[in-house]
């Protein structure tokens, strides 16, 4: 009796989900970094037409979500939860900005990427703090890349760039 061998082709498999993901915050643990001890009351907003064409004109970023995730906070300011992508997936990330309208703080609340990683950094996320609103908050201006990340750091800058733009726009006291 001889043995059979039956080949059969195996078609390659694409599988969408990341090699390397992380959770690193819920929204409420960003709250608490950003702003220790507050308070924070829920005021989301859908985006005019207007609204959407001026943010992007003044920040020079599309704006991809018409809904504004924003709690107004006891002790002053906002706290913004938005996303960006990345080189293949959505990274979200949280924004708190003071009751000068500068930023306080940015969290990264989760990365799908398979590296780039870097971006949850403390020394680099701390180069937003105490910065307003404008389009000089760009990569190589007055923030470092990140050699590694490059499409990471790019991208949540220009979200950053793009949520101060909104706050002016939308969110601060006029």
């Amino acid at each position: 009796m001889r043995a059979r061998f039956i080949f059969i082709p195996v078609a390659a498999i694409t599988i969408s989900t990341p090699l390397h993901a992380e959770v690193y915050l819920t929204v409420e643990e960003a709250q608490t970094l950003i702003f220790p001890g507050a308070a924070f009351t829920e005021d989301f907003r859908n985006l005019t037409n207007a609204e959407i064409a001026a943010i992007k004109e003044a920040s020079g970023v599309k704006v991809e979500n018409r809904r504004l995730k924003a709690w107004r906070v006891s002790s002053g300011g906002w706290f913004l939860v938005d996303q960006v992508l990345g080189k293949h997936d959505y990274i979200p990330f949280a924004l708190g900005i003071d009751a000068n309208g500068a930023i306080k703080g940015i969290e990264i609340l989760e990365y799908r990427e398979a590296y780039g990683g870097e971006i949850r950094n403390a020394n680099w996320r701390a180069q937003f703090a105490g910065k307003h609103g404008g389009a000089s908050l760009k990569i190589g201006k007055e923030i470092k890349n990140i050699s590694g990340a490059t499409i990471s750091s790019k991208h949540v800058t220009d979200g950053v760039r793009r949520l101060m733009a909104t706050y002016a726009i939308v969110l601060a006291e006029r």
